[in-house]
């Protein structure tokens, strides 16, 4: 999940390098999805967009990829080690259609609008998410894009029951939850663009499914779940020795391979709608 944007109760997730590694290889294995719904949405060359919690940077990047060259891609942080890191992605990849500001850009004013607003996985740590996208769509010119892609905790499940994958996913609700995210906002994204004062979002939702040894959910679930250990013991919801955060992985893999079952990921859906113009 990518680094908030907005002020919250607490962000469990943290800012370590762990983290920020997380986020990336999170993001490869659902970059497919962010790529389609850009697509779909209508991110493409020469716009100017601005990313909303661009965390490491993984959807900066790809919305750089879909603008080219005569485009350009503003991601902004609140978190000055994610702004920093990003940066250096960005200059060690020589890319030069993307730059990095640390701040809360709901708060922020540019010297310019831009064509289209992205986030992925942000807003869900947002105290008020519509709030936050009605102060975010001052900054975009009348019929710009705004394109926010969330989460849907509830999608996540193995079928037949996985004790130990339904405990993880168990511990991960309980633990953002308690932060004060909102693990489901994904499927509440039509209202809230509306009480945002935009027209009905177009939607989609996409999610990971696999079954046997080399489905990469279980991964992405155990460094999940490794990011949220510490939020996870503050809160009584788990220790180090219960998760067994070393072999936690594998464990999950070999109890849905003995199964013969799938695990599917949380849902992730996608929503796009357009800033009115003027009367």
């Amino acid at each position: 999940m990518e680094t908030p944007a907005g002020l919250q109760s607490f962000y469990a997730l943290g800012h370590s390098e762990h983290e920020l590694q997380r986020l990336s290889r999170q993001g490869h294995a659902i970059k497919p999805f962010t790529h389609q719904l850009f697509e779909e949405a209508g991110i493409n060359q020469g716009m100017r967009v601005l990313d909303v919690g661009c965390g490491s940077g993984d959807v900066t990047f790809l919305t750089a990829n879909l603008v080219g060259f005569d485009g350009e891609v503003v991601g902004v942080d609140r978190e000055r080690k994610a702004v920093d890191w990003a940066s250096a992605r960005a200059h060690s990849q020589g890319m030069t259609n993307v730059k990095f500001v640390e701040g809360d850009p709901a708060e922020m004013e540019f010297d310019q609008q831009f064509d289209a607003i992205v986030g992925r996985l942000v807003l869900m740590y947002y105290p008020d998410p519509a709030g936050a996208i009605r102060k975010l769509i001052r900054n975009v010119r009348p019929g710009g894009l705004i394109v926010f892609q969330e989460v849907d905790l509830a999608n996540a499940r193995s079928v037949p029951v996985a004790p130990l994958y339904e405990r993880c996913l168990t511990w991960i609700k309980q633990a953002l939850s308690a932060s004060g995210a909102r693990i489901n906002l994904g499927s509440e994204l039509y209202p809230v663009f509306l009480a945002a004062g935009l027209p009905g979002p177009a939607m989609r939702m996409d999610a990971l499914i696999g079954g046997g040894p080399h489905c990469p959910v279980h991964e992405i679930v155990a460094e999940l779940v490794q990011s949220l250990l510490p939020a996870m013991e503050k809160l009584n919801i788990a220790g180090a020795t219960e998760v067994g955060i070393s072999t936690l992985a594998q464990r999950m893999r070999d109890e849905v391979v003995a199964l013969k079952g799938v695990v599917v990921s949380a849902g992730f859906i996608g929503a796009w709608s357009r800033k009115q113009h003027s009367d």
